[in-house]
């Protein structure tokens, strides 16, 4: 029978197609340090961002037919490597994009209105008629300008919530000069279609009111640097949900400081799990703990989308 370690876990779902289809699903966690000595046992390995596959682990493991990733992107896994050695190296590109989009946008909103210090501030005695006053200046989004960075499967996402909000929205992408985003109405058919254009980082930036990114890794360089933070518009937002360091950090903090930017919201970090505690603590960042692609429906596609792709795989 062969043996499959979900390293980082698996949704029920995906477990139960995967043992349906005669394989053996472990889920008990290995330690990175002990990876070394129980991965020859197994045909596959399911990981996410917790668990690192390099170079090291890959050739002590001759038996090793295919790594899954639970999620976008593969930055702890020696991708060219794996495939170079006839390691098959898959991902779920699909299956969290909404959720991932939804917390970024989520967040932003929250921004928009100070949900989160507002709530912290109730939860902890603040008075209630200070409070009132002191939160009184939010925003609304409506005709206001989405910038998205990145647009794939995410990014898109983003722009169908960002104009199902009323916002003007304009993408950077590289890779193409334009997208064609369906909208998804409920009931409505034939789907309407949006096109947004893809300008350059430093156009986009100087319009947007609300920055978001849906990129990968970009060995290490940040996306909006000390230079590029001088580009964005005075009182945007800006929030990260995709890597950490695409923002850096310091320059953020810095633009905090100045009123470049308003406010900003962060679910991934340069040093995780022990983010800057500067980030976590000031009152213009609202932060989550890496949760983009968790909630339930994401996780069950993710689950099931790794199964099918690993039973092809594994035959």
């Amino acid at each position: 029978m062969k043996r499959i370690l979900a390293n980082d876990g698996i949704h029920a779902a995906g477990k139960e197609k995967l043992e349906a289809a005669g394989y053996e699903v472990i889920t008990e966690k290995v330690a990175q340090d002990q990876l070394a000595a129980e991965l020859p046992k197994f045909d596959a390995i399911c990981v996410r961002s917790a668990t690192k596959v390099r170079q090291a682990l890959i050739d002590g493991c001759p038996n090793l037919k295919a790594i899954g990733r639970g999620g976008v992107g593969l930055d702890n896994i020696d991708v060219d490597y794996a495939r170079g050695k006839g390691v098959k190296v898959v991902n779920t590109p699909a299956a969290s994009s909404r959720a991932v989009a939804e917390l970024a946008m989520g967040h932003a909103i929250g921004l928009g209105r100070n949900l989160h210090r507002s709530n912290h501030e109730m939860q902890t005695g603040g008075d209630f008629k200070t409070l009132k006053k002191a939160y009184a200046g939010g925003i609304q989004f409506e005709g206001r300008t989405l910038g998205v960075v990145g647009l794939g499967r995410i990014g898109r996402e983003a722009v169908r919530i960002g104009l199902g909000l009323g916002m003007k929205v304009i993408g950077v992408d590289p890779f193409v000069s334009h997208v064609d985003v369906d909208l998804n109405i409920q009931g409505l058919s034939p789907k309407p279609t949006v096109r947004v254009e893809s300008v350059s980082l430093t156009d986009m930036l100087a319009q947007a009111d609300v920055v978001t990114l849906h990129v990968p890794s970009q060995d290490g360089k940040a996306v909006i640097g000390a230079k590029e933070m001088k580009a964005v518009k005075q009182g945007a937002i800006l929030v990260n949900t995709a890597r950490g360091g695409l923002i850096d950090e310091e320059a953020l903090l810095a633009a905090l400081d100045s009123g470049q930017v308003a406010a900003a919201a962060l679910d991934v970090f340069n040093n995780e799990p022990n983010p800057d505690a500067r980030l976590i603590n000031h009152e213009r960042i609202s932060v989550t703990p890496h949760i983009g692609a968790a909630t339930g429906e994401a996780q069950r596609l993710i689950g099931l989308e790794l199964a099918d792709q690993l039973i092809e795989i594994l035959g």
